[in-house]
């Protein structure tokens, strides 16, 4: 297969039937409505569905990382009580997407926003919303989970999922489900050896949102990480040549990556995924050294890949009772209850 950028993917399929997003749409019988939260490192999504997972309502406000976990969570748990208030069903399952590698008593490799790593986000959910079942997952393994089952990784076996957002992170999945290797790391590119001398650099520092920011205020171009990919599309010069060094050594990561797992379809999620010249430089250099080519597309969730997946998981995380439809057998991730 040659590899190719085709724009968006397969359009993503709702989470049932040929639902919409219904904002301000209230919930009737006693299924319940399932809650999914996205914490990201600059911004947070909230969205309630109902038992279905229909997307009810949706909301996304500020992270501040620089003021600490406890606001952000705090804000986000009251964002999400409004919500399901105005859903009008009681709360039947919560999905969490986070930053980092989940376990039961905190957050490991989550260093953007302070404090995070004390987290005990299944705790904190279900303790202010009452919800009586807690799913959460990385916030990339979340995505892809809802490419899955969703989106452009739909009969696609193996999948690879690109995240560049504030950071820079993969996921992988196999026979329908995501893999989360032994820790719960596996896809943390990020910490990924970059540069020279041994042992150079993280790529995050190298290729990131937040890596991109610092470049551009280094460069002198307004408008941070989005502003110098338009200033480097705009025309050839130093922000040009400054933004490709940083897109080649991803590159030299994603290759290796294709190497390893022999993907038959690469999804580009996250905002700075949405740059046609990032994009367009990373198809160039993957297609110039692979020997077997991956399709490359970009998601086609926009920014809601992840609160997809909170979605998603929380409905997966739903008991399944006797003569009613079976969830998919494989969970996406360990259920906190």
């Amino acid at each position: 297969m040659n590899l190719r950028l085709d724009g968006p993917a397969t359009p993503p399929a709702p989470l049932s039937g040929d639902a919409e997003v219904t904002d301000g749409a209230r919930v009737t019988g006693d299924d319940g409505v399932l809650l999914g939260i996205d914490f990201g490192g600059t911004k947070m999504a909230v969205g309630v569905a109902d038992a279905a997972g229909r997307l009810l309502a949706r909301e996304r406000v500020p992270t501040y990382a620089e003021r600490g976990a406890p606001q952000a969570l705090d804000r986000a748990l009251e964002l999400a009580a409004k919500l399901v208030g105005q859903a009008g069903g009681p709360l039947a399952a919560a999905g969490v997407a986070s930053p980092g590698v989940v376990r039961p008593d905190g957050i490991d490799l989550a260093p953007n926003v302070p404090g995070w790593d004390r987290l005990r986000l299944a705790d904190a959910v279900r303790d202010r919303l009452g919800a009586p079942v807690v799913a959460v997952d990385n916030d990339l393994n979340a995505a892809a989970l809802a490419e899955l089952r969703l989106g452009a990784l739909r009969d696609v076996d193996p999948g690879l999922v690109v995240g560049i957002g504030t950071g820079v992170a993969a996921a992988l999945t196999v026979r329908g489900a995501v893999l989360p290797g032994h820790h719960g790391a596996a896809g943390e590119i990020g910490y990924a050896v970059a540069g020279g001398p041994w042992p150079g650099t993280m790529l995050e520092l190298d290729f990131s949102g937040r890596a991109l920011d610092r470049l551009a205020d280094d460069l002198g171009v307004p408008g941070a990480a989005a502003g110098l990919a338009a200033a480097a599309a705009a025309s050839p010069g130093p922000a040009r040549d400054a933004l490709t060094a940083r897109v080649d050594e991803l590159a030299r990561h994603l290759v290796t990556c294709c190497l390893l797992v022999d993907p038959q379809r690469v999804v580009l999620v996250g905002g700075v995924a949405g740059s046609d010249l990032i994009r367009g430089l990373l198809v160039e250099r993957l297609a110039a050294v692979l020997p077997y080519r991956p399709e490359v597309v970009l998601s086609g969730f926009a920014d809601d890949a992840a609160l997809l997946g909170a979605v998603v998981l929380a409905r997966e995380a739903v008991p399944v009772i006797p003569g009613s439809p079976a969830a998919p057998a494989v969970p996406a991730a360990p259920v906190v209850s």
